[in-house]
């Protein structure tokens, strides 16, 4: 990302590139087939107003990844107890929620998997984190669990965002709590 100080016009500009970015993405459903040309002349800006903001495409799609990997990672939210991991999950869905225009765009391609991956891999390693300590004497397979929950969750998640699903993020969160309460305590 090469704009280092985001001002108003600045965090506007880079918003417009990136919903122009997730039509773009959403209708050729391949990140290889978006072009910085087309962007541009969607977008009704300038090429110098895009590398301005960014190097090429696959940036705006790694800012992208980088908002909903900080949050995921995000070292204010500390997982110690059932309450912390909770919260946590109602963090989740409240990112997704307010971002869930892009989101539903983005998640519908076919690139959407690897970075389901990379979330899952992301989450419950923080989770595991908060778990281990709790599961330190009881018999359970936790990696094992963790990896069938947080499977499930996901593919609810990309459901919900393909319009595969009849669920609200909602009802997935209620039924992500429920499940997580009824596995792990």
């Amino acid at each position: 990302m090469k704009v280092q100080c985001l001002n108003s016009s600045s965090i506007k500009t880079r918003n417009l590139i990136k919903r122009t970015f997730a039509q773009l993405f959403n209708e050729k459903k391949q990140l290889d087939k978006v072009t910085v040309t087309e962007l541009v002349k969607r977008a009704d800006i300038t090429r110098s107003t895009f590398y301005t903001h960014y190097d090429n495409i696959y940036d705006v799609a790694h800012d992208y990844e980088l908002q909903t990997i900080e949050l995921l990672c995000s070292d204010n939210l500390k997982l110690h107890s059932q309450h912390d991991i909770v919260a946590y999950f109602k963090n989740i869905i409240q990112c997704l929620k307010d971002n869930e225009e892009i989101y539903k765009l983005l998640l519908s391609a076919n690139e959407s998997l690897l970075f389901i991956e990379r979330l899952k891999e992301i989450a419950s390693k923080k989770i595991y984190d908060g778990l281990k300590d709790i599961y330190i004497n009881k018999k359970i397979n936790l990696d094992m669990t963790l990896s069938f929950f947080m499977n499930g969750v996901l593919m609810e998640i990309l459901k919900y965002f393909r319009n595969e699903s009849n669920y609200s993020l909602d009802d997935i969160l209620y039924n992500m709590q429920n499940w997580f309460l009824e596995l792990f305590f």
